[in-house]
């Protein structure tokens, strides 16, 4: 079966929340081992390979910039030897000051346009019972809808005409999968030519079961979906659609080499239905583990473990690049 060549890329950070809204972390990131492991993904230096980072606007944010990349650190380091950031800013205003987040998402193409790739307006804002996301914060959907054109408008200003700008969502189904519909209805025609794309965070068999045999349907059952049943009666088909995070974690009844095994099978088929489902790229969820010492999901969702020691999911990841980047 023919593919079309994906953007792929990693988030190369320690650090992710968790299912309470808390953090999990442990050693700190080390930029040289960071430095090393994405140049063997990457593999060919003129290979497009995404780097993922999370920065944050809250009330506390103090405008004027410059606005330090949270997760990981200095995430510009890594933009060189034809790597890009694929940068998120997040939403997490309790007092809904979107006038105060498009200033930020500015501040962000002002400071970050010449080395950012794609450049995503919020964080699973359609999830709101988590404070680590930003649909748990008011006036959300006013943020994403201003906060694209703002980003985008800013873009133009300073001539980073390749600056793609777009936002996410988890999995919609039944009543939520009109969330992207009522935003697109919310922005108007104006907010639909400014997007770029749309990007999913999806993690078939983590949360809940799927049996091996079945996660490739399951997974190409998911994407069609989202097409079908989630972009198109929205009127945002004709949108690239980006993989923005993905991953397996390993620990107690996880085996790593079953970690491979599903990062080749997802990857696979999110290549193969690339030209039908207008998929752009994947992004991998994560470079190495939180804490490999902590037995919880969302310490371990690395390709290595927290001291950089590759799992076979990296060389499984690497090939597929090679492979289908």
């Amino acid at each position: 079966m023919t593919s079309h060549r994906l953007l792929f890329g990693v988030y190369p950070g320690g650090a992710g929340g968790d299912d309470s809204g808390g953090l999990a972390s442990g050693p700190p990131d080390d930029p040289d081992r960071v430095t090393e492991a994405l140049d063997r993904l990457q593999g060919r230096p003129d290979r497009p390979f995404l780097v993922r980072a999370y920065t944050a606007f809250d009330d506390t944010t103090r405008l004027g910039g410059p606005h330090a990349t949270a997760a990981p650190e200095d995430a510009a380091r890594y933009a060189v030897r034809g790597r890009r950031l694929d940068l998120v800013a997040q939403y997490q205003s309790a007092a809904g000051d979107v006038d105060g987040y498009c200033r930020f998402v500015r501040e962000l193409v002002e400071q970050y346009g010449a080395v950012t790739s794609t450049l995503q307006v919020t964080e699973e804002p359609n999830d709101t019972g988590n404070p680590v996301l930003d649909g748990y914060y008011p006036s959300v959907r006013e943020a994403i809808v201003r906060g694209v054109s703002a980003a985008k408008e800013r873009a133009r200003e300073l001539g980073y005409d390749e600056l793609r700008v777009g936002f996410n969502t988890t999995p919609l189904f039944g009543p939520s999968e009109s969330f992207i519909a009522e935003l697109a209805a919310l922005g108007g025609p104006a907010f639909a030519a400014d997007l770029d794309y749309v990007g999913l965070d999806f993690f078939p068999d983590v949360f809940r079961p799927v049996a091996a045999s079945d996660l490739a349907s399951a997974v190409a059952g998911l994407l069609r979906h989202h097409r079908d049943a989630v972009l198109a009666p929205a009127g945002l088909g004709h949108l690239p659609l980006h993989i923005t995070e993905h991953g397996w974690p390993t620990g107690g009844e996880r085996p790593p080499h079953r970690q491979a095994e599903v990062v080749d099978t997802v990857v696979r088929t999110v290549a193969s239905l690339a030209e039908e489902s207008r998929l752009s790229g994947y992004t991998h969820f994560a470079l190495r583990d939180a804490d490999s010492s902590q037995p919880g999901l969302f310490h371990r969702f690395g390709l290595t473990t927290d001291d950089y020691t590759p799992k076979p999911a990296f060389e499984t990841y690497r090939a597929l690049i090679d492979r289908h980047g």
